[in-house]
């Protein structure tokens, strides 16, 4: 009988396999053992240290099950729990001055083993509430933060909250609405650059809180997943007119005004001079076409 573990899945936006994050990891037949012994239970998504602005431990998902891919032979899909995916609202950097958060990846003198190199690896519980622990970060993580404290020499854990609470009550935190909801914030606001994606106004308030909410495009209610791809950063006033159908996208992302506003030259007055959604510079932060086309059809007043 296979165990489950916690994992590690290993992903980079440019990847050449057919991996959504949010739904589904593509990997070859080598990694199929591994990748079972997490089957219901969670990963973590690493983004490589070679890539230009890693985002490191980016986000934390449920595995519900393996599957062979039907279109390719020898390559399987890690199918991930609907509902369960949520981006870190503090990405979680692989190594910190001269620690990581991954400690079984050492070896009996301290150094990193061949395992780091591993794309689907088993992770041990400690490392898993650690890294969940700081990516998951606090209430007040979107405010200018202090100066960290000095980090410890060589390759240390770091001393940290996650020792005073167990990695199985950490997952239980994952489901958490309050959670969800604060790193769904977090992760939008910093895709969008704290700036309202209709109006283009970026206010921030004088203790550095930023103006804008996180909406989501399909919402929470209806299937939507707790994903920067289903949000948007809108001012009040502009999330209030999107959920209600007053506003809605194009496929090519240029806002629409319904015309059952009863003033929508006022609406459009608000609207950036482009007339169109002001969108993440990363294109895997931008809005999936599939959430826009259902916010247009099901909530959109044509």
């Amino acid at each position: 009988m296979i165990l489950m573990a916690f994992g590690v899945f290993l992903h980079r936006t440019d990847s050449i396999y057919d991996d959504v994050p949010s739904e589904r990891y593509q990997f070859t037949k080598q990694y199929l053992t591994r990748a079972q012994q997490c089957e219901g239970d969670w990963i973590v998504y690493l983004e490589p240290s070679k890539i230009r602005h890693t985002k490191g431990y980016f986000a934390v998902a449920k595995l519900q099950g393996i599957i062979p891919d039907p279109r390719k032979p020898d390559m399987f899909l890690a199918i991930i729990a609907p509902g369960t995916y949520l981006d870190f609202g503090d990405p979680v950097p692989f190594r910190e001055e001269n620690t990581i958060f991954e400690q079984g990846l050492l070896n009996d003198i301290g150094k990193l083993s061949g395992r780091a190199q591993a794309a689907v690896r088993t992770l041990a519980a400690t490392d898993f509430a650690r890294i969940v622990e700081r990516g998951l970060g606090r209430d007040e993580s979107i405010l200018p933060r202090v100066d960290p404290p000095p980090a410890p020499q060589g390759f240390e854990e770091g001393q940290g909250s996650f020792q005073h609470v167990s990695p199985r009550e950490r997952v239980v935190q994952l489901t958490n609405r309050a959670i969800r909801d604060r790193n769904f914030r977090k992760t939008v606001l910093r895709a969008y650059d704290d700036r309202c994606a209709i109006t283009g106004m970026r206010l921030v308030n004088g203790g550095g809180r930023a103006e804008v909410e996180a909406a989501h495009i399909r919402p929470v209610e209806h299937d939507g997943p707790d994903i920067v791809s289903n949000g948007l950063a809108l001012s009040g006033t502009a999330h209030w007119m999107f959920d209600r159908g007053l506003v809605a996208l194009r496929d090519d992302l240029a806002v629409m005004v319904s015309r059952q506003a009863n003033d929508p030259e006022s609406i459009r007055s608000i609207v950036n001079p482009t007339g169109k959604l002001i969108a993440p510079g990363r294109l895997s932060e931008r809005p999936r076409p599939e959430f826009v086309q259902w916010h247009r059809e099901n909530c959109f007043k044509h």
